[in-house]
């Protein structure tokens, strides 16, 4: 079942299924465009917003896009992958294009080892509070321009019970295929939504809602992390994380609620963004 604010799939979803094999030998078939070129970062995200589709690449992510609210458009299989998902094509309603290594290979333009990828719809943007409704402790960034410290922090974020991210100025799309990877496909499981003006603008309207707002920072003169926990442990809260390397703008530290820091020992001022978010997620969720 899933926890209060995540993504679920819709009841409808739930009927019987079966993914129509469909065996295929020509890398040029324009069946196969939604998986064309996985490497060229530029051409997929044109292609992809475009067509309103995401890549799901490996069996782990491809098991969550099929449990998730986004509609499977397709699966694209190697042929000595076919039996070990069997249990993926009796849910997917949608066909599965079962194609030979070297093919594959050809298409995507890089050896993919796992050989098993899915395609699938991009749903309509959320609204802020459609995330902020319904959940406790909200994960907020701003400037995340890396889409695997995204991806991994997605995953973070469902792993430590945090029902939604909130998107700032400055942050790379989560759906991409490199995101969606790394989060092992959690991104697909954890509802989320891009702000459309500033961050503090963004804050003042998590503290309308009820919510304390906890930006993360190196400084030295930040309460530390570990003084916060208690007395938020029964408040709806938001951890505010910066890109890897300049951080929050001054604009949102000034705000939020609360600047806090990680103590570090002598030598290392700072950890990567991914590493940071875990540990204040995990210092500040609900117990």
């Amino acid at each position: 079942m899933p926890t209060p604010g995540e993504l679920a799939r819709p009841d409808p979803w739930l009927a019987t299924a079966m993914a129509d094999l469909v065996h295929l030998s020509d890398p040029s078939d324009p069946t196969l465009g939604d998986y064309a070129a996985l490497t060229d970062p530029a051409l997929r995200k044109r292609y992809e917003h475009q067509r309103g589709v995401l890549i799901a690449e490996g069996p782990n992510p491809v098991r969550e896009l099929v449990a998730s609210p986004y509609r499977v458009r397709s699966l694209l299989l190697a042929e000595e992958r076919v039996s070990e998902v069997s249990d993926l094509l009796v849910e997917v309603d949608a066909p599965a294009y079962v194609v030979p290594r070297d093919v594959l290979y050809e298409l995507v333009r890089f050896p993919l080892h796992q050989g098993v990828l899915g395609c699938g719809e991009r749903r309509a943007p959320l609204q802020v509070a459609a995330v902020t409704g319904g959940t406790r402790r909200l994960l907020v960034l701003e400037g995340l321009n890396d889409h695997e410290n995204l991806g991994t922090l997605f995953r973070s974020a469902r792993g430590l019970g945090y029902g939604g991210v909130l998107l700032g100025p400055g942050c790379a799309d989560p759906l991409y295929r490199r995101s969606v990877r790394v989060s092992m496909g959690h991104v697909l499981r954890v509802p989320f939504a891009r702000a459309q003006g500033t961050t503090s603008a963004l804050l003042a309207e998590l503290h309308g809602a009820g919510f304390t707002t906890v930006a993360l920072t190196p400084d030295v003169d930040a309460q530390d992390l570990r003084d916060l926990a208690a007395g938020l442990e029964h408040e709806p809260t938001a951890v505010v994380l910066g890109a890897e390397g300049p951080g929050l703008t001054e604009d949102a530290l000034a705000g939020a609620h609360v600047r806090a820091r990680i103590p570090m020992r002598a030598g290392v001022d700072s950890l990567n963004v991914a590493a940071a978010g875990a540990i204040a997620m995990h210092a500040l969720s609900p117990r």
